[in-house]
């Protein structure tokens, strides 16, 4: 049953709303309305069955042809009953009573109870009249007929047509009221949303609705704009010190250059550019953080480049997508993410492939090599900023211990995440997943 039922808040208010009124409506029709409409029907029944017996009473009493055609008159004037006496010798055949019918019942029991003569009743001819004929002796039948709503509550569906409609009418405003307090659950979720992808939302987020809603989205500004701000900071810490640091470098370098031995100082000269990579890293980290505004990125044309580049490290790349090869994401971030996840691969083993699947919810890119791959604890510790890890491979080769976390910071930048298991062909199996 859970799985049937709607997911969204929408719905489910509107269940709960419209569950309770239909059971409402269903007890008051199968209680209320069946006795009432029975209630009203016997009586009207009985106030008919009396005076077609009161009418057989003055027959039989005064049996005179003039009283006979009074009575005929009197019925027809103050009772509502055509009365006719036919010279029948036998009553027609019974008809079938229609299903449910609650005045074929009902009449005839109050026809057996007070009259007590063998009866032919009709009440499926005509939609307006009923017509009752009982035999009063031998080729002596009388015959009633009078307008059905005397002896039936025939005006009951009015009060149901009443309960119906006043329920559409309450339901459309509830409607109406619903879709004003899920409007601003929605747009909440389509701002934390939009901040998880890494997007900028259409419109600026502005908290309304009802005091807890409204509570909520102010929550959800302040915690975006502390993230925002941490970010901001991290990224200027970064770029300030690798600035500081880039400035002394281009200095040693200098002194390096007017140096009379420079064999002497080769030593120092590896040093220099192993803090050079290192800085490269930092602001490739500090980089993954600034904004990039979102676009569409050709993965056929990516997977060419890096098919080329790894022939050119005479590596064997293999590539496929499955699904649209256009994507809507930040490109050149997604490309760096994904390029850094292939060099890592040839720079560990001889055989890449890659794999995409473009679906209506997600992108799935996963980056299979052959090399030595790296031990199932130590997968997501690799992910922490400036983990180095020597017993194993690592993505940056100056050994910073920041690519993976690059490469984590871009896919979760785009709202998804990168992973790490074995490989099919015996490495390491990077996957990303990120929402489309």
């Amino acid at each position: 049953m859970r799985r049937n039922l709607p997911r969204g808040l929408f719905a489910r208010s509107l269940l709960i709303v419209i569950i309770p009124m239909v059971l409402l409506q269903g007890v008051v029709a199968a209680v209320f309305m069946e006795r009432h409409w029975q209630m009203v029907t016997e009586r009207l029944s009985a106030a008919v069955t009396r005076d077609i017996s009161a009418i057989i009473d003055v027959m039989e009493t005064l049996p005179s042809p003039q009283i006979e055609s009074d009575v005929v008159r009197i019925a027809g004037r103050r009772l509502g009953l055509q009365v006719h006496i036919l010279s029948d010798d036998d009553l027609p055949a019974p008809k079938p009573a229609p299903p449910f019918s609650i005045l074929d019942q009902i009449l005839s029991e109050q026809i057996s109870e007070q009259i007590r003569r063998p009866f032919w009743l009709n009440t499926s001819n005509d939609e307006r009249t009923v017509e009752v004929r009982i035999k009063l002796g031998p080729k002596r039948i009388l015959s009633v007929v009078t307008r059905r709503d005397r002896a039936y509550a025939s005006n009951t569906h009015i009060f149901i047509i009443w309960m119906v409609g006043a329920s559409l009418v309450l339901l459309l405003i509830s409607i109406l009221f619903l879709r004003g307090q899920i409007r601003p659950i929605v747009a909440l979720t389509r701002a934390a949303e939009s901040f998880g992808k890494g997007q900028k939302p259409a419109e600026p987020f502005i908290p309304r609705g009802a005091d807890e809603v409204r509570r909520a989205g102010y929550a959800f500004l302040q915690m975006r704009e502390r993230i925002e701000r941490q970010i901001e900071q991290r990224t200027a810490m970064l770029s300030g010190v690798s600035h500081d640091l880039r400035t002394i470098l281009t200095r040693f370098r200098l002194e390096l250059a007017v140096a009379e031995t420079p064999a002497d100082l080769e030593n120092l000269n590896r040093d220099i550019d192993d803090m050079d990579s290192m800085l490269e890293g930092y602001l490739a980290f500090a980089r993954g953080q600034i904004e990039e505004a979102h676009g569409e990125l050709d993965l056929t044309k990516l997977f060419s480049q890096l098919e080329e580049n790894a022939l050119l490290h005479g590596k064997e790349l293999t590539s496929s997508v499955a699904g649209a090869t256009m994507v809507h994401v930040r490109p050149m971030a997604f490309s760096r993410l994904v390029t850094n996840l292939v060099a890592n691969a040839w720079r560990h083993g001889q055989t890449i492939r890659i794999e995409a699947r473009n679906t209506d919810r997600f992108l799935t890119v996963t980056v299979d090599d052959d090399g030595p791959g790296i031990p199932e604890a130590m997968r997501e510790e690799v992910f922490k900023p400036f983990f180095r890890l020597d017993e194993a491979r690592n993505l940056d080769a100056s050994g910073t211990g920041l690519g993976l976390a690059i490469v984590r910071d871009i896919a979760r930048g785009h709202g998804g995440n990168v992973t790490l298991s074995e490989s099919p062909l015996g490495g390491l199996r990077a996957t990303i997943r990120i929402p489309v």
